[in-house]
């Protein structure tokens, strides 16, 4: 016989621990009605029938023993232990798997300063897209403003001042330069080393007053008319704090130049080191100078 029948199944009653409470009567019972539809005469075609009943009347033979049905219930109840243990160990080895598989995931996961690189690149890009945006608008702004509110916007008012003392100092050569004070602010040779890489410098003059704290000012005097306006709209400064630049008055462009007239540079005196302490005191009369012609 084999070894893996379960003769509770062969009579078509319930296995397991639930078997094991049938009667003795339920299990005669069961065995006759089984015997009926296996009987070998009402299935004269089927070649198991004959081999059906056999195993029917042995499983019946083995369950009607008390001392053979005890030891087919051990029997079963060991299996059922090992089945309930094998799963419990298939659960166990899943979860150590899924653990390992966290744990190789965190070991070879991305590096985390390789993160916080790309999170930096990702940060400065978005950062220059917004200050050339800002830049943009700014220079829209400026368009589109009338001539009064130019004139107020320009730096400190010193339009106002140069078209009052004279026309010694080419104003098309001259470029409106304006920041905010965050961080590390701009000296006049910070400014002249920007600016110089467009062309020669002639004068920086930084404003100073107590009333522009949250935003600095300055005039930047190029040595020609072509290097202010390379310069202009070109010239960004620091990252963390860019520079807005505009012409004090754009160039007009001529269709020729006459032979006979050449530039003459204005003699007055440079500004390149009256940016300091003493600087606020004599802006007034060194405005004055750059527009005089000798």
């Amino acid at each position: 016989m084999d070894g893996q029948v379960d003769h509770y199944i062969i009579l078509g009653l319930p296995s397991g621990a639930e078997g094991s409470q049938i009667s003795e009567k339920e299990i005669t019972k069961a065995y006759r009605k089984k015997a009926l539809e296996l009987h070998p005469d009402k299935r004269p075609d089927d070649r198991n029938a004959h081999s059906d009943i056999l195993q029917l009347n042995a499983s019946y033979e083995i369950l009607k023993d008390e001392k053979a049905r005890k030891l087919f219930d051990d029997l079963l109840r060991i299996r059922r232990d090992k089945v309930h243990r094998r799963s419990q160990h298939d659960s166990k080895r899943q979860r150590m798997m899924s653990d390992l598989e966290k744990r190789e995931q965190a070991a070879f996961g991305p590096d985390p300063a390789a993160k916080a690189q790309e999170e930096e690149q990702i940060i400065s890009m978005k950062l220059k897209e917004e200050i050339a945006r800002i830049r943009a608008m700014q220079a829209n702004k400026v368009a589109s403003a009338t001539p009064t509110q130019r004139k107020e916007a320009t730096v400190g008012g010193w339009e106002s001042s140069m078209d009052g003392g004279g026309s010694g100092l080419d104003k098309e050569k001259v470029l409106k330069v304006s920041w905010e004070k965050i961080g590390d602010d701009y000296s006049a040779q910070r400014l002249r080393e920007l600016f110089e890489k467009f062309g020669k410098v002639e004068d920086v003059v930084i404003k100073s007053s107590k009333r522009t704290l949250k935003r600095g000012s300055a005039l930047v005097v190029m040595a020609s008319k072509d290097a202010a306006v390379a310069a202009t709209g070109t010239v960004c400064g620091d990252l963390t704090n860019p520079l807005l630049v505009l012409p004090l008055q754009p160039a007009v462009a001529t269709a020729f130049t006459r032979p006979h007239e050449q530039h003459v540079e204005p003699d007055g005196p440079k500004l390149n080191n009256l940016v300091g302490a003493g600087y606020q005191s004599f802006e007034a009369s060194v405005l004055k100078k750059m527009m005089q012609k000798v």
